[in-house]
């Protein structure tokens, strides 16, 4: 049995693998326990990896270096993947004040932490490792570590510190957001619970019009939508009881019927501009659309073909070509008004109502090819990994200081994710994974970082929890936890009007904290925390890892 005691005990090419992959496995399942409703998810990765190195499981440096950098490498690249579609709109228009909010929440815990830092024992690498796993932001962990190492390649106790105030606080991050959601509800869910079951104005909504203001009539489409600023799609016209899909040469008469999409914030502005609103919902979720006119259809087709990758749907001409009319585009999840500017990406799912075969002509088009989808696009990781180094590796001069800083191998990556997820389509650069695909690379990512962060830093773990400086870590953990996140809940309800839903998600979006946010969903109806949550994540997510290397390079 030597050789089975060798494949585990000795620190081999082979144990390194074997434990890793142990380490995961048994962090995964137990992530899918809950104690009280709550569970840590794949974080136990991460206290497996730290108990199996308490018990003197020792690894192959060099493999567990690589596997930790590389897991993190992977992760945030396929994060900003995932993020960088919606990235830049999420900085328009409602998304901004969510934004802002957010941000304030990661720059009060960054200064409570350098206040910390600045009036107890604990060391600048120690605060940063507490506020990490208080925000439960293991990226911002794995960067602020780089920036530490970059400053001293042989501060590895600095590191290992690092990650061990990080294991100690991550539970207190996870509890306290919930707490916090819990003091927030007593005080505001009331309120605002009216508010919470309105609609969404920055969500499309579909509503019928009659034209009756004479400053339109006889007007073709394209010269009326000169007439406003704001961008909506006119599905349908009944006239004389007959519907047509217009093109933009179509005139328009008194008393015509349109059916509108636009979002719900312009409607009194299309209303103005038209005339009269009808009293009808067609928001609602089970209108059959094809029985409003038996010779139109309404079918969702997938653009799958290369070449209309980041072309504008306006370009395209569809309308006018084909008669046909696309109502809206859904994109990852998210619904989009179909304007002509619109780029279009690989993956998007078009809305098209027409006749039969006038689809079926646009359906060749754009492909609609789903077993297209299924192939993964390699060469645009392999591109954009290598991009993201590259960057991160790059020496940026900051005057005053001595030593240039770098973005890292986690700052690096996110970037050139975000960019090339909202870019790469109008280079003709094919980003698109499905959600399950990126899903799976990002989790592989981040389970074999943890495992790594884990192994790397357990010897010590118990003894540092189990003496004063730990239970001072433990206390620190959680102030750094709750306070921004009560402060900002209370400033954003109280004063900025944001109503309880969108409040708690934005609250769990700037913490990045997965599992508060599914506490928050069973507190409310409907899925405003979700958007708020991915309205906020990104930013949130890039300002945490880019701020935590910055800390580190500019007070060390």
């Amino acid at each position: 049995m030597n050789w089975l005691q060798e494949t585990f005990l000795q620190p081999t090419m082979v144990q390194a693998v074997a434990v890793i992959c142990i380490v995961c496995a048994i962090g995964v399942y137990l992530g899918k326990l809950k104690i009280c409703g709550i569970s840590l998810g794949i974080t136990f990765v991460f206290f497996t990896g730290i108990i199996v190195s308490h018990f003197g499981i020792v690894v192959n440096k060099d493999m567990l270096t690589f596997a930790q950098n590389f897991g993190l490498i992977i992760f945030v690249y396929t994060l900003g993947l995932q993020v960088g579609p919606g990235f830049f709109s999420s900085l328009k228009k409602g998304g901004v004040l969510l934004n802002s909010a957010g941000l304030a929440v990661v720059f009060l815990g960054l200064l409570m932490a350098l206040i910390f830092h600045w009036t107890t024992p604990i060391s600048l690498s120690d605060a940063m490792g507490l506020l990490c796993g208080a925000a439960t932001n293991t990226p911002a962990l794995g960067a602020a570590q780089q920036a530490l190492l970059q400053l001293n390649p042989m501060n590895d106790k600095g590191v290992t510190d690092m990650a061990l105030a990080c294991a100690i606080t991550y539970p207190m991050g996870v509890v306290g957001v919930i707490l916090a959601i819990i003091v927030l509800r007593s005080l505001f869910y009331k309120k605002n619970v009216a508010e919470v079951k309105g609609s969404d104005k920055t969500q499309t909504f579909v509503a019928e019009f009659q034209v009756c203001n004479p400053a339109i009539y006889h007007k073709s489409i394209k010269e009326i939508m000169h007439l406003t600023e704001k961008h909506f799609v006119i599905s349908r016209v009944w006239r004389n009881g007959k519907v047509t899909i217009p093109t933009s040469d179509t005139t328009l008469e008194d008393g015509d019927h349109l059916l509108i999409i636009s979002v719900k914030a312009d409607v009194e502005s299309i209303k103005v501009l038209f005339g009269e609103q009808e009293n009808v919902d067609w928001n609602k979720k089970d209108i059959d659309w094809n029985a409003i006119d038996s010779q139109l259809i309404s079918r969702r087709i997938i653009v799958t073909r290369n070449r209309v990758n980041g072309v504008k749907l306006g370009s395209l001409r569809l309308r006018n070509l084909y008669g046909i009319n696309i109502t809206r585009v859904n994109r990852a999840g998210i619904d989009l008004l179909a304007s002509p500017d619109l780029h279009l990406q690989i993956g998007d799912k078009l809305t098209v109502v027409g006749e039969e075969n006038s689809i079926k002509n646009v359906e060749r088009i754009l492909g609609d090819q789903i077993k297209r989808l299924r192939e993964p696009n390699l060469l645009a990781i392999f591109i954009g990994l290598t991009l993201g180094v590259v960057l991160g590796s790059i020496p940026i001069p900051i005057p005053g200081m001595s030593t240039p800083i770098k973005l890292g191998i986690a700052g690096g990556p996110i970037i050139v994710g975000i960019l090339m997820g909202a870019f790469g389509p109008r280079i003709h650069l094919t980003t698109y994974t499905t959600q399950s695909a990126n899903l799976m690379v990002r989790q592989l990512g981040i389970v074999i970082y943890l495992a790594g962060l884990g192994l790397d830093s357990g010897a010590h773990f118990f003894e540092t929890v189990f003496r004063a400086e730990g239970l001072l870590w433990i206390g620190i953990g959680f102030v750094l936890t709750i306070v921004p996140v009560l402060i900002v809940g209370y400033i954003a309800s109280r004063f900025l009007q944001i109503d309880y839903a969108k409040n708690v998600g934005m609250l769990c979006g700037s913490m990045a904290n997965p599992m508060a946010l599914n506490y928050a969903n069973t507190t409310v109806e409907g899925d405003e925390p979700s958007v708020a949550y991915a309205t906020v994540y990104p930013l949130s997510m890039f300002v945490r890892v880019i701020t935590a290397q910055f800390i580190i390079l500019f007070f060390q």
